[in-house]
């Protein structure tokens, strides 16, 4: 009870930093937030760990409010304190352990938030998700920057048996936490928004232009190669194994179907060769054939 009350007291003594006045426990509501984790989201991108510890210090006095609108009538709490909680018995997609920010929160109780504050502890009001900068967006498998090299990997595809997805690092600043519906991320939410200036974003929807090109070509070289293997497989093993072998290939990346469809024509080529050997020369009657 006594270590309670020593919690309690230090959050407000936190809280207070931010108001003109002092205020007591009853005056304010406190809650905390899960805002964001290393976890990949529905976009197909995941903050870093290193993103992480920027945000847990950006975002402490950052104001809440809806659907990243920033209206100021819509400002509804802030984040007096942040923390990096871990969950080591859990590991995220891309192999490392859970790790998420929290941040604790505070209102100021009033008339016209009652009905809130209710909706808050009754989890109807819950998901919410962040606005940021990210100065650094690198693919997972290659570690290319996307806005600057984008490279042929595909969001979603498996390389190696890795999920290709964006890493965003380089954490420049946050805006805002906002209550949303639908987030991005599954566990809190991330609406993530890159500042840039209208040059940057000209060239990145140039990029991403041609991204979308090459993804494009590299799908039908994909399904081209693909075809091969099974054509090969047929030439070389028979029936048998088309339907294993479509299945294989389908779960390979570019680099490894070049190499099987390699392999396949180099043993194609060795059979041919081994049926074309002529036979040992007959010196008999054909010597004396003539037209």
């Amino acid at each position: 009870m006594q270590e309670e009350e020593q919690n309690l007291a230090a959050r407000l003594e936190q809280l207070n930093q931010f108001t003109r006045r002092t205020h007591t426990q009853e005056e304010v509501f406190l809650f905390d937030v899960r805002l964001c984790d290393n976890e990949i989201d529905r976009d197909g991108e995941r903050f870093s760990l290193e993103a992480l510890e920027q945000l847990k210090d950006l975002f402490v006095g950052k104001t809440g409010i809806f659907d990243h609108n920033p209206k100021g009538e819509n400002q509804t709490a802030r984040i007096f304190a942040t923390e990096l909680a871990e969950d080591p018995l859990r590991q995220t997609t891309a192999g490392e352990v859970y790790t998420y920010l929290k941040g604790h929160a505070y209102m100021i109780r009033t008339d016209t938030n009652r009905d809130l504050i209710r909706e808050i502890d009754g989890g109807i009001k819950k998901e919410v998700s962040i606005s940021c900068a990210a100065a650094s967006q690198t693919c997972s498998v290659c570690g290319s920057d996307r806005r600057k090299a984008p490279c042929a990997h595909q969001l979603g595809h498996t390389y190696s048996g890795s999920v290709c997805h964006t890493v965003l690092g380089e954490i420049t600043d946050a805006y805002e936490w906002s209550f949303v519906a639908i987030p991005a991320q599954r566990e809190a939410g991330v609406t993530k928004q890159f500042g840039t200036d209208s040059g940057d974003s000209g060239r990145c929807r140039q990029l991403e232009a041609q991204l979308r090109e090459k993804n494009v070509l590299l799908s039908r070289v994909e399904e081209l190669v693909r075809r091969d293997i099974v054509r090969l497989r047929f030439l070389t093993e028979g029936t048998t194994e088309q339907d294993a072998v479509s299945a294989a290939a389908k779960r390979m990346d570019l680099e490894e179907l070049l190499a099987f469809q390699e392999t396949l024509r180099t043993k194609q080529k060795q059979q041919c060769q081994a049926q074309l050997t002529p036979a040992a020369a007959n010196h008999g009657g054909n010597k004396e054939f003539r037209m």
